[in-house]
């Protein structure tokens, strides 16, 4: 019953009832995302999930390789090289990489950048204006002439606030992500569900760590 109550509930008033104060939110870049929360909660500051810019970044990343590999051959089979982080590169990879980065690849400094990107926003405390290092970033990207990390840069400067209020608050999406993970798990391991009531269920027993009732 009192699910069933909370389902029909408007999100803001859920909050009031379970006297939420902070209105700190991390969302995505999503527009949708975005009005709702500006809309239910017009004081809220938002800070944009720094894993969800991670994931632009290295789309821009990605498609700099597709782009060039039309002419450079060298590039055919390396996408997994340029997601990769250097620790995590095999050895096969790690030599691949050596070979390549002789050659004057836009790929390869669309990977450079990547990574000093990742250095800015690397937890843990640090020895430089972390906001002034974004806006040198910002300034290379943007006239780096590769039009795919050029439009990242754009994405970045639209986004501007949120994305360096991660420096304040350190928030992020990561349980919301891993509850999603245990949903998604359970809905493939169901191979779907007959409703969506039960589906519900499920829900909030995977997620919400029920245990079941006596009988």
């Amino acid at each position: 019953m009192i699910m069933a109550l909370v389902d029909q509930m408007p999100v803001k008033a859920i909050a009031d009832m379970v006297g939420i104060e902070d209105t700190r939110f991390s969302c995505d870049l999503s527009p949708a995302f975005i009005n709702g929360i500006e809309t239910l909660f017009p004081q809220a500051s938002i800070t944009f999930d720094k894993f969800h810019v991670m994931k632009l970044l290295n789309q821009a990343v990605d498609e700099t390789r597709r782009r060039e590999q039309v002419e450079e051959k060298d590039l055919i089979k390396t996408r997994y090289i340029w997601l990769k982080n250097p620790e995590h590169l095999t050895k096969k990879q790690q030599e691949k990489l050596q070979s390549l980065s002789t050659l004057q690849l836009k790929t390869g400094r669309a990977y450079r950048m990547k990574l000093v990107f990742q250095y800015i926003f690397k937890p843990g405390p640090v020895l430089f204006n972390l906001e002034e290092a974004l806006k040198k970033w910002y300034a290379w990207a943007i006239r780096s002439r590769i039009e795919p990390m050029v439009e990242f840069a754009k994405t970045l400067k639209r986004h501007w606030a949120g994305i360096v209020r991660w420096f304040m608050s350190n928030i992020t999406n990561a349980i919301l992500e891993g509850l999603n993970s245990l949903i998604q798990a359970a809905k493939a391991r169901a191979r779907g569900f007959r409703s969506v009531a039960y589906f519900k269920l499920i829900i909030y027993r995977v997620a919400g760590k029920l245990g079941y009732l006596p009988i």
